[in-house]
């Protein structure tokens, strides 16, 4: 997907909680969602956690954070914090 008046793609925004900040300039976020099963149209919750790029040392556990999705930054970092 493409912005019309810009030629930038549209990045994706998630909202999560800090389950760790131990590393240097990078927390760890736990985005929980829910799922709907094809077959038996059950509901289900879906976590992943993310590496997300924090500069200023912000934010640390237990912090409700908004996530977006940019260029990588390390190998599994490719998420900054809003």
């Amino acid at each position: 997907m493409q912005n019309q008046k810009e030629n930038k793609p549209i990045r994706k925004t998630l909202k999560g909680v800090v389950v760790s900040d131990k590393m240097d300039k990078t927390i760890v976020v736990l985005v929980e969602r829910i799922k709907q099963h094809p077959h038996y149209k059950r509901y289900y919750k879906v976590r992943k956690k993310y590496k997300v790029h924090n500069p200023g040392k912000k934010y640390h556990v237990g912090d409700k954070v908004s996530i977006q999705e940019c260029r990588p930054i390390s190998k599994e970092k490719k998420w900054i914090v809003l």
